[in-house]
């Protein structure tokens, strides 16, 4: 089991900027790929962006040009930079982890945007 840490998440008006961080064990080798998936009341998780060991990224098309997600594999820690912040964006934020065949997530961090 891999015990994942989040924070950054909180209430913003919308145009405003957030940045989320979620840190794995340092002692936890073999982390391939990180990411950031949300869910919004009565939808389904999404995938909002993820970074391979390599450093290649993935984003959703609705949030390209407006977050960056990075990570720093020294620290085992992902990085979601969110500017110009929509109403939409609100939902709950997991990061989630893989390493080897599995998969883990952590415990979410809401952020909101008010209009």
């Amino acid at each position: 089991q891999v015990h994942l840490v989040e924070s950054g998440g909180g209430l913003v008006q919308a145009g405003g900027s957030l940045r989320l961080s979620c840190a794995a064990p340092v002692m936890i080798s073999s982390i391939n790929t990180m990411g950031w998936y949300r869910q919004a009341p009565g939808k389904q998780r999404e995938l909002v962006a993820d970074i391979t060991s390599g450093g290649r990224t993935n984003y959703a098309d609705s949030v390209k040009g407006r977050f960056t997600i990075s990570r720093d594999n020294a620290k085992n820690t992902v990085y979601l930079q969110m500017n110009s912040l929509k109403p939409e964006d609100t939902a709950v934020y997991y990061c989630r982890v893989t390493r080897s065949l599995d998969a883990y997530w952590g415990q979410g961090t809401q952020v909101t945007v008010s209009s």
